[in-house]
C-alpha cells in the first residue's frame, strides 16, 4: 500500500503557486484494508475515504470506462492491482497527471513537467474525448494560467468532441459552474478564447459567440469588434477584483448587439432591450443564480442611461433610481454602476479615462435616500385623507427636488 499526492497540488507546487487542497491516491489497497486502518468511506461512485486524523480525502487508484454519452456515463473499476500509472492516464492534462510519493519524488509518466515548462495544455490520452467537462476545465485553466496555450492536437480533439455532440450533453448547472469559476480567474477572456477556438462557445453560449464580427462605431469603440469589447470588459472587471455578479453582468450586458441587422451596423439603436431579452433567456437556460441574473438584467437595461448620466435631468435620475429599486436595494444599484464603469473602461485606450458618471449617480442616490418617506407620507395623509395615491407622487417629487439641488451643486464644469 502506497500513498501519493496527485493532480493540481503537484502542478501548483512545481509552478510555485500556493497549494490550497491536496488530493491523495492509494495504490495497492482494498476498501477493507482502508477501513481496518481507521479510514471512513464516503465515496458514492468509487471508493473514497477520510483520513482518521486529518479528514483529508484518499481515493483508491482506479480505472474508468465510458458507457454512454455525456460526462456521467462512466463505470469505475478499482482493486489492489490498479497501478499508479493506470490511475494517472485517466486524467485530463499532462500537467495534472503527475504524482508525488511520500519521499517527495515526482512521478511523471506523461511529460507533465515538460509541458509545465513550455506552458502547454496537452491531453494525456485519447480518453480525454470521453468527458466534455474537460473542455470547460481547460478553458477555465486558461483563465487561471493565461500564459499557457492549448496544444494543437488537443484543440483538434476538442473540436472533434464538439462536432460529435459531446458538448451538447452537458447539463446547464455544470456549464454555469465552470463558467463562473473561470470568470473569477485572473484573465477570464482566455477562457472564452479557448471555447471559441474549438467551437464549444457556439454550442453552450451562442448569444455571446454571435458578438464576434459585429462592428461598433470606432469613435466610441476603437477596438470596433463587439466580442473583443466584451473580453476587454470582463478582464477589466477581473483587474479590479469585482465579484461574480458584477463579472456576469459585464459579460452579458451587450448581447443585444448580436441581433442588430447588418444594415444598421455599426450602430446598435435599442440594443439594450434586445440584451434584456437575451440575458433573461441565457439565465434561464443555464440556471444562473438570481443574484447574478438580476444584476445582469439591470446592467443590460440601464448601462446606456448610466453612460448618459451627466446629461440627465433630476426627474430622469430619480426615475432611474426607482426603476432599479435602488431605495430598497442600494448595493445592487451601486454594483450596476461598477459593471457600467467596466463597460466604459473595457475599450481600447479607455482604461485610464475618467468615468464621473459612477460617482455622480452614487451621490444622487445618497441624497435621495435622505428624503424621509414616512414623514412625507404622514403629511400627505393629513392633507389629503381620501387620496392615498398622492403619497408615492409626493415622495417622488421630494426626491426630485433633493437630487435637483444636489446635481446643481456637483455638476461637472463644461
Amino acid at each position: 500500500m502506497k500513498t501519493y499526492i496527485v493532480g493540481g497540488a503537484v502542478r501548483d507546487e512545481l509552478l510555485g503557486v500556493a497549494v490550497k487542497d491536496r488530493d491523495y491516491v492509494v495504490v495497492g489497497a482494498t476498501p477493507e484494508a482502508m477501513i481496518a486502518q481507521g479510514y471512513t468511506p464516503v465515496g458514492k461512485d468509487f471508493p473514497v475515504f477520510l483520513h482518521p486524523k486529518t479528514h483529508a480525502e484518499y481515493a483508491l487508484a482506479r480505472t474508468e470506462r465510458k458507457t454512454e454519452p455525456g460526462y456521467k456515463g462512466f463505470v469505475f473499476h478499482t482493486d489492489a492491482s490498479v497501478t499508479l500509472e493506470e490511475d494517472l492516464i485517466r486524467r485530463d492534462l499532462t500537467i495534472n497527471a503527475m504524482a508525488q510519493d511520500e519521499d517527495g519524488r515526482i512521478v511523471d509518466p506523461f511529460g507533465g513537467q515538460r509541458d509545465l515548462k513550455q506552458r502547454i495544455f496537452r491531453h494525456v490520452s485519447p480518453a480525454f474525448s470521453e468527458d466534455p467537462v474537460r473542455i470547460l476545465r481547460i478553458a477555465r485553466f486558461a483563465a487561471r494560467f493565461p500564459e499557457f496555450t492549448v496544444a494543437p492536437e488537443t484543440n483538434e480533439l476538442m473540436q472533434g468532441m464538439v462536432v460529435a455532440g459531446e458538448v451538447d450533453a452537458l447539463v446547464p448547472e455544470r456549464v454555469w459552474q465552470e463558467l463562473a469559476r473561470g470568470l473569477m480567474e485572473v484573465r477570464p477572456s482566455r477562457m472564452f478564447a479557448v471555447l471559441r477556438d474549438c467551437g464549444a462557445l457556439q454550442r453552450i453560449l451562442p448569444e455571446l459567440d454571435a458578438l464576434w464580427g459585429v462592428p461598433q462605431p470606432a469613435l466610441y469603440h476603437p477596438e470596433i469588434d463587439t466580442g473583443a469589447h466584451i473580453m476587454l470588459v470582463i478582464d477589466y472587471a477581473a483587474s479590479i477584483h469585482a465579484d461574480l455578479p458584477t463579472r456576469c453582468a459585464a459579460l452579458l450586458h451587450d448581447l443585444g448587439k448580436g441581433v442588430t441587422p447588418p444594415e444598421m451596423w455599426p450602430r446598435h439603436h435599442g440594443h439594450e432591450m434586445h440584451s434584456v431579452k437575451l440575458v433573461d433567456a441565457v439565465c434561464k437556460r443555464l440556471k444562473i443564480p438570481n443574484e447574478c441574473r438580476d444584476l445582469a438584467l439591470m446592467t443590460a437595461r440601464e448601462h446606456g442611461n448610466v453612460g448618459r448620466a451627466l446629461e440627465l435631468r433630476a426627474k430622469t435620475i430619480v426615475n432611474l433610481l426607482e426603476r432599479c429599486d435602488a431605495f430598497r436595494k442600494p448595493q445592487r444599484f451601486l454594483d450596476m454602476l461598477v459593471a457600467s464603469e467596466c463597460d466604459h473602461r473595457g475599450r481600447t485606450g479607455f482604461t485610464e479615462k475618467p468615468f464621473p458618471q459612477r460617482a455622480y449617480l452614487q451621490a444622487a442616490l445618497t441624497v435621495a435616500l435622505t428624503v424621509n418617506g414616512g414623514e412625507i407620507a404622514e403629511l400627505t395623509r393629513q392633507r389629503y385623507p381620501d387620496q392615498q395615491q398622492r403619497i408615492p407622487e409626493a415622495i417622488h417629487e421630494a426626491r426630485v427636488r433633493a437630487v435637483a439641488a444636489a446635481i446643481k451643486e456637483t455638476a461637472p464644469e463644461e
